[in-house]
C-alpha cells in the first residue's frame, strides 16, 4: 500500500507518503496565496525523497476543509485527477480532523483554523482520534464560553488568544498526520468522506444580482 494524502484547505499547501505502516515522506509549504503553485512540486518531492513514482500510489487522500474556496479546491481537483489517472480510489477527510491527529491529545480539546472574516472553522475532539461535533464556523468571542477551559489547537487560537488562552499546537495542517490517520480508517475497515468540498459559507465571489444587460443592435 502506498497512500498519497494532500491537502490545502489551510494556508499549508502539504503532500504525504504513507506506506501501511509509517508515514515516508512528506512536504510542506506554508503559503496561503500560491496553493495552486505549490501543490505540485510538494507531491514531487514528496515522491522523490520517498523513491517512489506516481505508478505505485494505491490510494489517495484529501482534506475535504472545512477552508477557503480558492485553496481548498485546489487539493481536491489535484486529488480528484490523480486517482482517475491512476485508477485508484480517492477518499476524503476532514482537515480539523488532520489536526486533532497530529496533536495527540488524549483529553477534550478544540481545533481551530483561519477562516478570515475574523472567524474560525472549529469542531470539538473527546481526543485525537475522535470529533464529537460537526465542523462550524463562528467568531472566536461567540463560542468562548461554550469551549471555556478547553486547550485549541490550531492557528486559529494563536490569533485569538483573548478567545482562546491555551493555545497548542500543531499550529498547521500536515498531510503525513492525514495519512497516517487514513491508514488507520483503513485497516479498521472504516467510512471516509466523499472527497467533495466542505465551505460551510458561500464564496466571496458572487454573480451581481443587478447587472446590465447589453443587446446588439
Amino acid at each position: 500500500m502506498l497512500l498519497l494524502a494532500l491537502d490545502t484547505a489551510t494556508p499549508a499547501v502539504t503532500a504525504a507518503l504513507h506506506d501501511g505502516d509509517s508515514v515516508v515522506a512528506e512536504s510542506s509549504r506554508v503559503d496561503a496565496r500560491r496553493h495552486g503553485e505549490l501543490l505540485l512540486p510538494a507531491v514531487d518531492e514528496a515522491l522523490k525523497e520517498a523513491g517512489r513514482t506516481l505508478a505505485d500510489v494505491t490510494g489517495v487522500v484529501v482534506g475535504v476543509g472545512p477552508g477557503p474556496y480558492t485553496g481548498l479546491r485546489v487539493g481536491l481537483v489535484t486529488a480528484a485527477t490523480f486517482a482517475s489517472a491512476l485508477g485508484v480510489p480517492v477518499h476524503g477527510l476532514c482537515t480539523l480532523d488532520g489536526l486533532a491527529y497530529a496533536s495527540g491529545l488524549t483529553e477534550p480539546f478544540v481545533v481551530a483554523t483561519d477562516a478570515r472574516r475574523k472567524e474560525v472553522y472549529w469542531a470539538r475532539y473527546d481526543d485525537f482520534r475522535t470529533r464529537t461535533t460537526e465542523p462550524s464556523v463562528d467568531r472566536p468571542a461567540d463560542i468562548a464560553e461554550q469551549i471555556a477551559g478547553l486547550p485549541v489547537v490550531g492557528a486559529g487560537a494563536l490569533l485569538y488568544p483573548e478567545a482562546f488562552p491555551d493555545a497548542r499546537g500543531p499550529e498547521h495542517q500536515s498531510a503525513a498526520a492525514l495519512a497516517a490517520r487514513a491508514a488507520e480508517v483503513l485497516a479498521e475497515g472504516g467510512e471516509f468522506l466523499d472527497p467533495l468540498p466542505l465551505y460551510l459559507r458561500r464564496p466571496d465571489a458572487q454573480v451581481p444580482k443587478n447587472y446590465k444587460v447589453v443587446t446588439p443592435k
